[in-house]
């Protein structure tokens, strides 16, 4: 028990807690100096060295020498007869440094030395966790699942910091076993009995965002700018985008090449589809953008009721509420408009797509007709042969074969 090798006595801690070599030195320091005032009344007189190397501390004390009898604080001044057995050529006046032993102390300061050690290591920790993901909110980290409960997952991030997802924070069609990777976002950081609880989420719409922003560069550098999000997680999302360069597509960018961008967010969201759309100041365009992918005749806004009536042929009525009624709910939310779908009677007249004669026109004749603008039966009817045969590469034989076949399909 001479040497107080602090590394070895308390390795557990350095073991199993998330602090670094310097840190928990400095920890052993403070709890000794505080061991030092509560025996001594004071500390100013010690000098603790600490050696990171080699993992040990040594304390010195330094006590001014006086004359024999004259020591008014055997704490802070040492008897010449006493200092001389140390070193014979001392004299009055003089500083004398001398090793405080483990030995010195008792059992009852070394078990208090020790529960302090644990104290002041755990709150080291506890106000490290805290300040770090205080700092973190609102952005996506990864973990490793630890353990799956049946109202939360317990995640473990790099440093074996424990995060905890609750259930009401998870994509419905979430399924985690331990060892999984998860990614999600810091959605508050709570102390509870003094203990730092970091909550993450996988439904917030800040999810959708960070996503955006890292697959996205012109998001992340704040060239296109996200207005808005809403979300009904797993199943469908609308984002508001907008552009202050108008040589920048903001709705493109966001989706990429043939999807790429967006592919990679729409399968980490477990398929849930995303409407990115061009963000405007105009209400009629920002609702008629909203309800995409359906057609809208005609809006009717109250600005003070925050009401909007949209009017559309019937056929397009079940496309703007969408399924489970997500499509219009959220293009409610998105655009702070309360919506109502009212069916266009007057204005309604039947039309066919045009691809859906492919079984009777050939493809590469729909493909013509499509070149001129024409990608319904009515839109082709609408035109004179005469015109058709001008404007197309097609023969009058075949538009007038064409002609027939669309009509037949309204009589």
């Amino acid at each position: 028990m001479e040497n107080i090798n602090l590394v070895e006595s308390f390795s557990e801690f350095k073991e199993f807690k998330n602090i670094d070599r310097e840190t928990m030195m400095r920890i052993l320091e403070d709890v000794f100096r505080s061991m030092l005032i509560k025996k001594y009344g004071q500390d100013d007189n010690y000098d603790i060295i600490v050696n990171i190397d080699k993992g040990d501390l040594e304390i010195w004390r330094n006590r001014v020498i006086v004359e024999d009898g004259m020591s008014e604080d055997d704490n802070l001044e040492i008897e010449y007869s006493e200092a001389i057995k140390i070193e014979p050529d001392f004299e009055i006046g003089e500083e004398v440094t001398e090793e405080i032993k483990m030995k010195d102390f008792g059992r009852r300061e070394i078990l208090a030395i020790r529960q302090n050690l644990v104290s002041k290591i755990q709150e080291y920790e506890k106000n490290n966790v805290y300040k770090k993901y205080i700092d973190k909110i609102g952005e996506i980290v990864t973990g490793e699942v630890y353990q799956v409960w049946k109202k939360e997952v317990m995640v473990l991030d790099d440093e074996g910091i424990e995060l905890l997802l609750p259930k009401s924070e998870q994509i419905p069609s979430d399924f985690y076993r331990k060892g999984d990777s998860i990614r999600a976002v810091v959605l508050e950081v709570e102390l509870r009995n003094n203990t730092p609880h970091i909550i993450l989420s996988r439904t917030s719409p800040v999810f959708l965002e960070r996503l955006f922003e890292s697959e996205v560069p012109e998001v992340y550098d704040g060239l296109i700018t996200i207005k808005n999000i809403v979300r009904v997680p797993g199943e469908k999302a609308k984002i508001a985008v907008e552009s202050y360069d108008d040589r920048i597509d903001p709705v493109g960018a966001c989706v990429g090449m043939k999807g790429s961008r967006i592919h990679g967010i729409v399968r980490e969201l477990r398929n849930e589809n995303i409407d990115v759309i061009n963000y405007t100041n105009n209400p009629e365009l920002y609702i008629t953008r909203a309800l995409s992918p359906a057609k809208i005749s005609s809006i009717k806004i109250d600005d003070d009721s925050k009401r909007a009536d949209v009017y559309m042929k019937p056929d397009q009525v079940s496309l703007a509420i969408g399924k489970g009624g997500y499509n219009i709910k959220l293009a409610g939310k998105l655009t702070g408009y309360e919506i109502d779908v009212y069916r266009d009677t007057d204005s309604y007249i039947e039309d066919v797509d045009l691809q859906e004669f492919a079984d009777e026109i050939d493809q590469w004749i729909i493909d013509e007709l499509k070149n001129i603008g024409c990608d319904t039966a009515r839109s082709v009817l609408d035109i004179s042969v005469k015109e058709l045969v001008k404007r197309t590469d097609l023969e009058e034989e075949t538009i007038n074969e064409v002609v027939r076949i669309l009509k037949s399909e309204f009589e």
